[in-house]
């Protein structure tokens, strides 16, 4: 592991991995994957590029969970009638199959990192619909989509999404 200025960088070397390098931010520092066959010199520019990508997309509008959270709190006013109840809202880097989760034992919510560069309106969504689940806990009946397509572009964003799991995010 190096150390950087602000964030500690962990490179992890793949023998499964042939072309691609990946990084995000796990626990606070960034972990980089790269092939096992890069060479010093390759893996110190791979690892460079990847790093200011995640810098770059880290700073980006929706940056750290106190904006998540300020979103989140404009959103349960404007669209929610302030129904919403939760403790926090914050980003996570471990769910892989979700957008998004609400936990009623602890009143958080959580989205995946993975949303960090998606269009406002897609974001906006992903909150309402979790937001949604802290005053209708079970299922997505009707009841439910009523209150959580109030989100603007909502079925727009359902699309997105689709598009996105399927062709835009890889599995890490």
């Amino acid at each position: 592991m190096a150390q950087f200025p602000d964030l500690e960088i962990q490179v992890i070397r793949s023998t499964r991995r042939i072309r691609t390098v990946s990084g995000r931010i796990v626990d606070g520092k960034i972990v980089v994957r790269i092939p096992a066959r890069l060479t010093a010199a390759q893996e110190a520019e791979a690892v460079a590029d990847i790093v200011a990508k995640v810098r770059r997309r880290s700073t980006s509008v929706y940056t750290g969970d106190t904006e998540l959270e300020t979103r989140a709190r404009a959103l349960n006013r404007r669209l929610l009638e302030g129904r919403a109840a939760f403790s926090s809202v914050r980003w996570v880097g471990n769910q892989t199959r979700r957008w998004g989760s609400y936990s009623p034992d602890t009143g958080e919510i959580r989205i995946t990192d993975r949303l960090r560069e998606v269009p406002g309106y897609v974001l906006d969504a992903v909150l309402v619909h979790e937001l949604t689940h802290t005053f209708i806990h079970s299922g997505h009946d009707a009841s439910f989509r009523e209150w959580a397509d109030r989100a603007p572009h909502a079925e727009r964003a359902k699309g997105y999404l689709e598009a996105y799991q399927r062709f835009g995010v890889s599995k890490k």
